[in-house]
């Protein structure tokens, strides 16, 4: 009798699941974990879905050795692996690494505690406060060292007055949807009202920075508790979060369960089990969290939802805003996507009907939105050697005798980003990518910013052995802020970057800084755009705002707006008035006039028409197939293949090969390509059928980015 099979996929590169045999009278329903050899080795892998190869030879079968006891993988889980598989063509087992994490199969770690024993001990003041707290019971190791010191602790137990034990995991504080919140205006509690649905369903919240989206879309999050359900919050960077964590907890009573890349093994397998046994009712959480085992998702909202931090550029590449609404309809929940300056696919989404759309037109309490002017850099230029225009210099000397808050933004870290030879022009450059170095003068180093590569500044010029003639050219953060303190000595500063706020707790300490006054102002690089709440911040000014619109994106535009406008939503959000300031050379550019305007739906309606005649997205659909390779010969031979073989027909378009931007990336020479189809046209079957042709070989590489957000 032949054996039973079954089809079981590994978490790794595999484009499918492998076949196994199973002991005779075994079974394994799909989503059962299993223990399989692979090569001379066993592995932990799912049953999944897909039928066996029934003409494979039984003889060749290997065994599965073990199923696992362990919660199966559940069925809208293994639905999102194959479904973002299938769209962004990466290799099934690669995207079920992201849902099968290793460290979950360890096994949980007791809590180790302490427990009254029948030995009596001398009297003492320390040891009678011990005896006490556990006269109710026994108590973790951790909360009785709160009461006695080590010492005393480790003296009662040697004499028999404590004994070790092993207690269970303690019973977590769930989040409480009835705990007081703030008070919701009626256009608020309307436009919660309308979140509240049990069904799948996708609705846009946008609104004006500062009108209190957060703490509507908190109402949705209070409905899912209530009917038993689980929701799920995305952030772009949830390391820089802390703010809202102190909101949700001042909703809710008590923190979320957290799930990003910085929390230990250990912290993060005690959230994944969590999370599947229901004990997590909230979640907040980066793009991973995504793949966390809910058994009950009620909700997933993605706050930020225009921010390219959601697009995952290595390893399996998806972009967790869409894939957030996917693992929404597979389980049946309504899914919220918040912005004040949404995405321009997201728009069209609502112009077309498939997102319900609710706005909030105001701030909240009585604010009001901050003036926008522009300072003409060519009327009005900075000194020579200097960086802040007279105007800006003039606005926050105001600014800071009133007592107010100001922000300096520059959406470039470093001292500089460009360092040369004033005497043969010979420009710092990475060796292994098409990149400058760029200044950090705290740190005495060039780096590069994209492979990390550094040197120590030279004392005289490697091309012409010139002493004393490398300059820096264009400005950095740090340059900034050396200006600053020459301006305003006296001013209590802050740097906000991301190589100056390590983590959620340098971030939490900086927003509490700033709340409490004890900071005059800020200087700051993209970080500051997302969600800070500096009730005492009344000017915003932007050092470079032609700084985004250079670039080779098709969105450097939508980009610049979205970050400019989301930079100088920091103003004015309490009674006093803001105003943001623009520092440009293009003055009459349509960015800027629109944000001067504040006509978000008319600058985004004159973007839809630069895309919409070309089927750029999201009038037509994208994808980035990038080559690379070790040599530039080996690169342009595996994008000439692909050139040749490119598909062909009507509203089919392949553009390239062509040098990326980036011609070299950490060592790796890349070519680009570019497949263009009409909306109706869906790009991955002529993908499958194109790569099939085409056979890297050595270590060239072809890389598919599908709907790709990034053009470098």
């Amino acid at each position: 009798m032949s054996p039973r099979r079954v089809s079981v996929l590994l978490p790794y590169p595999f484009a499918g699941p492998l076949d196994y045999a199973l002991a005779e009278g075994a079974q394994a329903a799909p989503g059962t974990l299993v223990v399989v050899p692979l090569g001379h080795r066993d592995v932990v892998g799912v049953v999944w879905d897909a039928e066996p190869d029934a003409g494979l030879p039984a003889h060749k079968l290997r065994r599965v050795t073990e199923a696992l006891a362990w919660p199966a993988m559940r069925a809208d889980l293994r639905r999102l692996v194959d479904w973002i598989a299938g769209y962004t063509l990466a290799p099934a087992g690669e995207v079920l690494a992201m849902a099968l994490r290793p460290f979950v199969l360890e096994p949980e770690a007791p809590v180790r505690g302490w427990a009254l024993g029948e030995a009596a001990a001398k009297p003492g003041a320390a040891r009678a406060k011990v005896l006490a707290a556990l006269a109710a019971g026994p108590l973790p190791a951790r909360e009785l060292a709160t009461v006695a010191s080590a010492a005393v602790i480790r003296g009662l137990a040697q004499v028999g007055a404590l004994l070790p034990v092993d207690l269970p995991p303690p019973a977590p504080t769930l989040p409480d949807p009835e705990h007081a919140g703030p008070a919701l205006s009626p256009v608020q509690r309307e436009a919660a009202d309308a979140l509240t649905g049990e069904a799948f369903s996708v609705t846009l919240l946008d609104g004006v920075t500062g009108s209190g989206k957060t703490e509507v879309y908190f109402e949705a999050v209070a409905a899912a508790l209530r009917r038993g359900r689980q929701a799920l919050v995305l952030l772009p960077e949830i390391a820089l979060s802390a703010q809202w964590l102190e909101r949700f907890e001042r909703r809710f009573g008590v923190a979320p369960a957290i799930w990003h890349s910085e929390l230990g093994a250990r912290r993060r397998r005690e959230t994944w089990r969590r999370v599947e046994r229901g004990e997590a009712p909230a979640v907040v959480g980066a793009r991973s969290a995504l793949f966390l085992p809910f058994p009950e998702l009620g909700l997933v909202v993605v706050d930020e939802e225009h921010e390219t931090a959601f697009k995952q550029e290595e390893g399996v590449i998806y972009h967790a805003r869409d894939m957030a609404i996917v693992r929404a309809r597979l389980c049946g929940a309504p899914a919220v996507l918040v912005s004040a300056t949404p995405s321009l696919e997201t728009m069209h989404n609502v112009q077309t009907g498939r997102y319900r759309r609710v706005s909030l037109p105001a701030r909240h309490g009585g604010a009001v939105m901050p003036t926008v002017a522009a300072i003409d850099l060519r009327a009005t230029p900075p000194e020579r050697g200097k960086f802040l225009a007279p105007p800006l210099v003039e606005a926050v000397s105001t600014t800071l005798g009133k007592g107010e808050q100001a922000m300096l933004f520059l959406n470039r870290r470093g001292y500089a980003p460009l360092t040369l030879c004033r005497h043969c022009g010979h420009r710092f450059a990475c060796p292994n990518c098409t990149a400058w170095l760029v200044e950090h003068r705290a740190r005495g180093v060039l780096q590069c910013h994209h492979c990390g590569h550094t040197i120590p500044p030279p004392a005289t010029c490697p091309a012409c052995g010139a002493a004393d003639t490398l300059a820096p050219v264009g400005p950095g953060i740090e340059r900034i802020t050396e200006e600053v303190r020459e301006r305003w000595p006296q001013a209590r500063l802050l740097v906000m970057a991301s190589d100056t706020l390590a983590g959620p707790a340098a971030a939490a300490q900086a927003a509490r800084a700033v709340a409490a006054r004890e900071v005059d102002l800020i200087i700051g690089t993209q970080i500051v755009a997302k969600g800070w709440h500096f009730p005492h911040l009344t000017l915003v000014g932007v050092v470079d705002a032609d700084l985004g619109l250079g670039g080779v994106d098709l969105r450097s535009a939508e980009r610049t707006f979205q970050l400019l406008h989301q930079v100088g939503g920091r103003a004015g959000r309490a009674e006093a008035p803001g105003r943001v300031l623009l520092q440009t050379w293009e003055p009459e550019h349509r960015v800027m006039r629109a944000l001067l305007s504040g006509d978000f739906d008319a600058f985004m309606a004159s973007e839809a028409a630069e895309r919409q005649g070309g089927h750029w997205p999201p009038y037509g659909r994208l994808v980035a197939l990038i080559v690379s390779a070790g040599t530039q010969a080996a690169a342009d031979a595996l994008a000439g293949a692909l050139g040749r073989t490119a598909p062909r027909g009507p509203g089919i378009t392949v553009l390239g090969p062509a040098p990326a931007p980036f011609a070299l990336l950490r060592g790796r020479h890349r070519r680009r390509l570019l497949l263009r189809t009409r909306r109706d046209i869906a790009p991955q079957k002529l993908l499958r059928a194109w790569l099939a042709q085409v056979k890297p070989r050595g270590d060239a590489r072809i890389e598919v980015d599908v709907d790709p957000v990034s053009f470098l």
